[in-house]
């Protein structure tokens, strides 16, 4: 424990290249945000009938909320920079026996291959990103989303005092994030589930239309 705690610490105000490197580490055991199952609020945004057409989870991880999307019917694709998340993904996709695409892409690249997407899913990702990479990433998934597509993100928020972890996020660094080409339908207060903190630890979900 006093490892993994250790280890989430640095990812505090991780610079540019090292997430990529530190995530694959990451995954080659159990990172604290790898619950074993999807968390809640995507489950409950599904529920809400807000998840629509094909959907994209972009940094799935080992694919827990992709995969419970898939099981509930939707077409479903992942990515994410870790060789290792995504052979584990594959590997939970066949043994039950479900359908969802996953591969390895650098998230800043993402309209690389003309993927498009109804719908794009970030559960911990957005957080990630300094300052000149998050602009890349807005753009990317401008690119990548279909017209008026929905953007569904996950990220700490400031509100989180505890030590480690990764980059807290203001509600007015969104709103000035997607001030232009997006709006904002939802941006809520909830908690990010993790092994570290019994009730998870304190974050936003933002949901956002292309426009």
């Amino acid at each position: 424990m006093r490892k993994t705690i250790e280890m989430a610490q640095e990812l505090e105000s991780p610079p540019s290249a090292a997430p990529k490197t530190n995530f694959e580490d990451w995954y080659k055991a159990v990172p604290p945000w790898d619950i074993g199952r999807p968390q809640q609020v995507f489950i409950d945004l599904e529920k809400q009938k807000l998840i629509k057409g094909k959907v994209l989870d972009v940094g799935c991880g080992t694919g827990e909320n992709a995969l419970f999307l898939a099981e509930k019917g939707y077409e479903v694709s992942g990515v994410d920079f870790s060789p290792t998340a995504i052979q584990k993904a594959k590997e939970k996709a066949q043994s039950r026996n479900l359908k969802a695409d996953f591969e390895v892409a650098d998230a800043l690249k993402l309209s690389d291959n003309g993927t498009k997407a109804d719908c794009i899913i970030d559960c911990g990702l957005f957080h990630c990103f300094n300052d000149d990479e998050r602009a890349i990433f807005v753009e990317q998934l401008y690119k990548t989303l279909t017209e008026n597509g929905l953007y569904h993100f996950l990220c700490f928020s400031e509100k989180e005092t505890r030590e480690g972890g990764p980059r807290r996020i203001a509600k007015q660094e969104i709103e000035t994030v997607f001030s232009k080409g997006w709006k904002i339908l939802n941006l809520k207060d909830v908690f990010f589930e993790n092994t570290l903190h019994e009730n998870g630890s304190r974050a936003y979900l933002v949901t956002l239309q292309k426009v």
